[in-house]
């Protein structure tokens, strides 16, 4: 490098001199040896043959010099460097884009300087792209959480190996998809709009926080009448693969997940949707929606939860013996005690349908039950051969499609031809299974997508 001190060297007259005398001085004793050999008589032939050898010296020397420099050679034409000779064992790669896949994994890795970039430098070689990245601080070592794109050549076991190999303990790796890119605090964000707009969206928002999860409510006072014993402390507890949450509205809410241990992170963000959802108190959407039956008749559906409590027990009064049956598949003198669990926001999502007078006629249940989703009807008896079921049983199916469900079961006496029909009319994929006369039907919403909610003329639908 040129130091700015002599980069500012000025330029002295009595060098131009000297190069100038040296360039006569060369000029004259060529003059001077062309003249010589030239009035011999082989001169001109000398000198054409001094010409070609000068010239074949320069060319040797031309060449010579490049084959020999010491120079480094010319970056080559991609941006991929040759992997170093120590890593015989790293699987041959092409330059070659190829198709790729979003992977989630989770790895412990110890929580020492370098730990973290030794990881990245593993990913990198097999050409494995970093999305997020998320870390979770434990008391020994740190929980590494990456969105990668993978190539979709490269296998599941074969990233584990490599990512041990880089000092990645307890790996676990999962497919993803699109909707994974989302940054976790705008997730966050979204999940606590959505438990503050609806109680019903607590357990919902959990599984999605946490990923695939068992939830479970349990009520403080179950409907049998006897205390179960569960408990929790307000800060919750935290036991490896299982938290228990007080439930705001009363009981413990239970969140397992046995495939991986939750990190101190993890519960935070459990405890704090949970603390949101214990402030903002109890509260339901008020829509509703009018809609005329085939006879001409007015009915409006909305969302029904405690406050309805008196108006569906006296509905309960007007059904017939078998009617409740059907629905409870027990003691009718039980029914009543049920009520109170399923108009809880907690357990479900509940529409109701009324007459144009305001009496209620109908109600539909859509319960979270730990991995799956239940649906369950019950109309009045003078009612029912209507449609009014069926338009809560479609309407109920597209909430649980809202919600990410991808089952939903009903749970009926197979004399019930009318739940049959209903579930039948979804045009969905459809499971069935009897035991001692109880019909269990499973209609599947991830192969084929519910049907959309009819569409009502202005003068026939009223929103508030």
């Amino acid at each position: 490098m040129t130091s700015a001190k002599s980069a500012r060297r000025p330029h002295h007259w009595r060098r131009d001199v000297i190069e100038l005398a040296a360039l006569f001085t060369a000029v004259a004793v060529a003059d001077a040896i062309a003249n010589l050999i030239g009035h011999q008589p082989d001169g001109p032939y000398l000198l054409v043959a001094s010409a070609v050898a000068l010239t074949a010296t320069a060319a040797f020397h031309t060449w010579w010099a490049r084959r020999h420099s010491h120079a480094p050679p010319p970056a080559p034409a991609t941006d991929t460097a040759a992997p170093a000779a120590d890593d015989s064992d790293a699987p041959a790669t092409s330059d070659a884009p190829g198709e790729t896949v979003l992977w989630r994994m989770r790895t412990t890795v110890r929580d020492v300087p370098g730990s973290l970039a030794a990881l990245c430098t593993v990913l990198a070689r097999h050409r494995i792209d970093i999305l997020t990245l998320q870390t979770h601080p434990l008391a020994r070592g740190t929980v590494d959480e990456f969105l990668l794109r993978v190539p979709a050549s490269l296998p599941a076991r074969e990233l584990s190996r490599a990512v041990a190999a880089a000092g990645g303990g307890s790996t676990w790796t999962e497919r993803a998809d699109a909707h994974d890119l989302v940054d976790a605090p705008t997730r966050v964000l979204g999940l606590a709009t959505r438990t503050a707009l609806d109680a019903a969206e607590l357990p919902l928002a959990l599984r999605q926080l946490l990923g695939r999860c068992t939830i479970r409510s349990l009520p403080a006072v179950p409907v049998t009448g006897r205390a179960t014993g569960e408990t929790a402390p307000v800060e919750g507890v935290l036991e490896e693969t299982v938290m228990r949450l007080r439930d705001p509205s009363g009981g413990v809410i239970t969140v397992e997940r046995p495939h991986l241990p939750f990190t101190p992170t993890e519960f935070a963000r459990a405890r704090a949707l949970v603390e949101l959802d214990a402030r903002l108190g109890p509260r339901v959407p008020r829509g509703e929606q009018v809609l005329t039956l085939p006879e001409g008749n007015a009915i409006t559906v909305r969302r029904a939860d405690r406050a309805d409590l008196e108006a569906a027990v006296a509905m309960h009064g007007r059904c017939s013996e078998q009617t409740l049956r059907r629905r409870y598949h027990g003691p009718v003198r039980d029914a009543d005690r049920y009520l109170g669990h399923l108009l809880s926001p907690r357990f479900g999502r509940t529409l109701a349908v009324q007459t144009a007078s305001g009496r209620m006629v109908a109600l539909g249940h859509l319960l979270w039950d730990g991995d799956e989703t239940e649906v369950a009807l019950l109309v009045e008896d003078g009612w029912q051969r209507r449609g009014i079921g069926s338009e809560l049983l479609a309407r109920l199916v597209a909430l649980a499609g809202e919600a990410g469900c991808e089952n939903v079961y009903a749970v009926t006496q197979a004399s019930n031809t009318g739940m049959v029909a209903a579930m039948r009319a979804l045009s969905l994929p459809l499971d069935y299974q009897i035991e001692e006369g109880t019909l269990v039907i499973t209609a599947r919403l991830a192969a084929t997508p519910a049907r959309p909610l009819p569409q009502l003329p202005p003068h026939e639908q009223a929103e508030r």
